[in-house]
Parts: C-alpha cells; sequence; structure tokens
C-alpha cells in the first residue's frame, strides 16, 4: 500500500473509529424488516443462482467491514444455525458490534479488528460473504475482490456495492467544497460537521448543490440523526463514485463472475419505456441483443436513480445451470418443490393469509416484500395456495391435491373441477408468485 493511501486508510480509521456506523441504538433489531432480512438471507441469492434451496444451517458468513455489528446482527436473524464472523479496521467499532450481538443473545458469532486485505489470516473459508457500504472506500476495489474471493468457497457468493457517480455526482462536488474549506484534512467532528450544516443552510434555496442534495432532515438542529448523515454523506473520508463498467472492469480483474444486481427489478431496461412490447423499430431489434453489462449501463445512463451499485458475485462457473421456470415442461412441474420465502412466515403474513382465505379479503404483498415497485395483490386463490406452505415446502402435485380438496367445484360451472386443470391454474399461479418473490420452485425432473 503506498503512503498515500496509507494515510487514506488511517482517516477511514479514525473517522469511523470517531463514529461508528451504522449509528443504531443496541436494542434496536431487524427481526421485523422482511425487506431487509429477505436480502441477507443467503437462501435469495442462492435460489437466484442455482434455482435451489439451501439451508442455512452450519453456513459461515463473514461480515466485511461490520462497523457497529447492526447488519451483521441482520446476517444473524435472516440465516437461522449460520456462523457470522465480522472483521472491520475500526477497533471501536468491533468493541460494539461485539456488545450488539451479545445483547441481542447471537453466540454463533465472532469479530476481529481486522482489514479486508488480510481476510486468509482468519483460516476461513466462507459460504457467503457480506461487504455492504465498504468497497468504495477502498483504494483499489479489485484488489479488495480478490482478498475476499480468496477466503470464498467454489461455491460461495459475494453480496458487495459501490457508490454510482452518476447518481451521487452532486454529493462529490459537496466533498470537494468541504476539502477545499479543510474540513476533511483530519478527522471530522462535530465543528466540521456544524460547519457543514452552516455553511449548506445558508446557501439561497435555489442554489444548485442545496437545492439538489440538502433539504431540513439533514439540519443537525432539526434531525435527530443529521450529524451521522452528514458525516457519511459530505464529510466521509475516501468516498469515490463509480460506473456500471467500472464495476464489472473490476470483476475481471477479480477473476469474479457477476450474478445479479441485489435489486434487479429495478434495473429492468424495458421498464423505462411507456410500451416495452411498442418499442421503435431500432430499439426492438437491438436492445435484446444487447449484453447484461450494456443493459444496466444504459439503464444507469437514462435513469441514474441508484445511489448504490449492489450486485451479488461468486467465482466464475460455480452456479449451476438450470431452465428457468417460466420454460418448464408439465414434467418438470409435476416433479417440482414449492417453498414459501422463509422471510415471508411472519405471524402477520400468515394472519393476512388466514383472513383472505376465511373473508374473501385483498390485500397488497408489497408492505411484506417491497422488492418491485408494481403492487402484487394477494386474493383467496393465491392465499389458499400460500397457506399449507407455512408449515413446510411441499410437492407441486400435493399442492394441486390441496387445492381440489378446498375448491372442488369451478366457481363458474359448479362442477366437480378437473385435477388436470387445477394443475394448470397452479402454473400459472405460481408463475406469478415464483416472478414476484413469494415463494420458490424447485424441479428434481
Amino acid at each position: 500500500m503506498t503512503n498515500s493511501n496509507s494515510e487514506l486508510w488511517d482517516k477511514i480509521r479514525k473517522q469511523f473509529d470517531s463514529a461508528p456506523y451504522p449509528n443504531r441504538p443496541l436494542d434496536e433489531s431487524p427481526k421485523d424488516d422482511v425487506n431487509a432480512l429477505y436480502i441477507h438471507n443467503i437462501i435469495t441469492s442462492y435460489y437466484l443462482r442455482n434455482q435451489k434451496v439451501i439451508d442455512t444451517k452450519d453456513k459461515v458468513i463473514l461480515d466485511a467491514g461490520c462497523g457497529s455489528g447492526y447488519k451483521s446482527l441482520m446476517l444473524a436473524e435472516a440465516n437461522p444455525g449460520a456462523k457470522i464472523v465480522g472483521v472491520d479496521i475500526s477497533e471501536e467499532s468491533v468493541k460494539l458490534a461485539r456488545q450488539r450481538l451479545e445483547y441481542h443473545g447471537c453466540d454463533n458469532v465472532e469479530f476481529h479488528v481486522l482489514s479486508i486485505y488480510n481476510l486468509p489470516e482468519l483460516n476461513y473459508q466462507f459460504d457467503y460473504i457480506n461487504c455492504d457500504e465498504v468497497l468504495y472506500l477502498l483504494p483499489d476495489i479489485s484488489v479488495a475482490l480478490q482478498a475476499m474471493k480468496a477466503v470464498l468457497k467454489a461455491e460461495g457468493i459475494i453480496r458487495t456495492n459501490l457508490h454510482s457517480y452518476m447518481q451521487r455526482f452532486n454529493y462529490f462536488r459537496a466533498q470537494k467544497i468541504f476539502q477545499i474549506m479543510g474540513l476533511m484534512d483530519d478527522t471530522p467532528g462535530e465543528m466540521e460537521i456544524e460547519i457543514v450544516n452552516d455553511t449548506m443552510t445558508a446557501l439561497k434555496d435555489n442554489v444548485n448543490l442545496k437545492a439538489t442534495i440538502w433539504n431540513p432532515n439533514l439540519n443537525i438542529y432539526q434531525s435527530e440523526n443529521g450529524q451521522e448523515r452528514i458525516l457519511v454523506n459530505y464529510l466521509l473520508q475516501g468516498d469515490k463514485g463509480y460506473s456500471i463498467n467500472d464495476m464489472f472492469s473490476a470483476l475481471k480483474a477479480a477473476d469474479l463472475e457477476f450474478i445479479k444486481m441485489r435489486n434487479w427489478r429495478q434495473w429492468d431496461l424495458m421498464n423505462l419505456f411507456k410500451e416495452p412490447d411498442n418499442l421503435p423499430a431500432f430499439l426492438g431489434m437491438s436492445l435484446p441483443e444487447i449484453s447484461a453489462q450494456e443493459q444496466l449501463e444504459l439503464s444507469e445512463l437514462l435513469h441514474p436513480v441508484h445511489r448504490l451499485l449492489d450486485f451479488w458475485c461468486g467465482h466464475p462457473q460455480a452456479g449451476n445451470s438450470f431452465v428457468p421456470v417460466s420454460e418448464w415442461t408439465d414434467a418438470e412441474w409435476e416433479n417440482a418443490t414449492v417453498h414459501l420465502h422463509p422471510q415471508l412466515k411472519t405471524p402477520e403474513f400468515q394472519t393476512q393469509v388466514i383472513a383472505c382465505v376465511n373473508e374473501g379479503e385483498t390485500f397488497p404483498i408489497r408492505k411484506y416484500l417491497a422488492l418491485n415497485e408494481e403492487v402484487v395483490y394477494v386474493d383467496s386463490a393465491t392465499a389458499l395456495c400460500l397457506l399449507p406452505l407455512f408449515n413446510k415446502p411441499l410437492p407441486m402435485m400435493s399442492l394441486v391435491d390441496y387445492w381440489q380438496y378446498f375448491r372442488p367445484f369451478d366457481p363458474l360451472t359448479a362442477q366437480p373441477i378437473d385435477k388436470v386443470k387445477v394443475f394448470h391454474l397452479l402454473q400459472k399461479l405460481l408463475l406469478v408468485l415464483e416472478d414476484f418473490d413469494l415463494i420458490m420452485l424447485e424441479s428434481r425432473f
């Protein structure tokens, strides 16, 4: 590491020793945050890559750059039976992480004051590595990715992210201003935060920088978490922005394979068009032929709204090849097993599903799993399909029998419903549920 990088590394460490991140109360729990738990449950990424549902028991998960341990707690909550190992260069952050996990009764965890570059010293091979809100602070992202790859099992998955240069450009402008003012020469503290606050407040409201990135919620005299938000946006040591091409270049340099964007639905290029099925001729012919990297690059150029380029990656060609569910034959469906995603197995969701069956109520699923901008409504037919899955995964044909037993008559003809018809109705319904991440489907055909 060069002298300049070493100095920056020291500044980053001192900043997080002074203000461990995230600044969450020790007793705060993520157990009711279904969306966050869905993301941190390693079943999610393994299913996306392999179309297989794994067991989290005895898996070994690394939280690389664990900070104050809130994400480590989230990983422990989302992955029952897994061992959580956290590392961070900030000794104060690691102390807080240990306290947090102990407070919540998590005993299969350990924390180390350690750089990501020194991960082999742990003598672990990991099933999953979570490196959240860290990679963009490191001097060379490809070297950091290589360090994580070195301790990743052959079939393991890394989840990490980079700040988007396009989306975050105005924050980088602000950081440059405060660098010129000398506020980042050393570890920013309360005085530097107050100067940022007072400077931004003093500007006219129509000044471009203030109009684009400042609001009353950041004012430290009006906002409870204003100080932390100023530190991590305006005074963050080492903060850098990257493009989609930068991301893929780093993966290539580290010999890692891109799997999927974490919020992949929101990166769908076709969703940016009014009528995706009726595109201008040139677009209609060319867009389906471009690579995943090109699609993501175009999406960001057209609509740079994502602060993070948040993605999963792993060793090249380590994923299982599989036939997409939308292309399954009837034989593959007949040999399928249907799983409800474990993060949906909550008392609140189960109560809603039972009410839907009993009372014919309809409710939006988005409040439980908001990974898509569209609102998915659960009706009584959907609820009936989901209800037995709260107890255990079921073979497809058992679910067909369950439906036929509780709904034996065709609602239009009042005649006994044919098993083949139920099978095909259920196919269509499960395709929708799988597409919106409510269920997972495995075929052993």
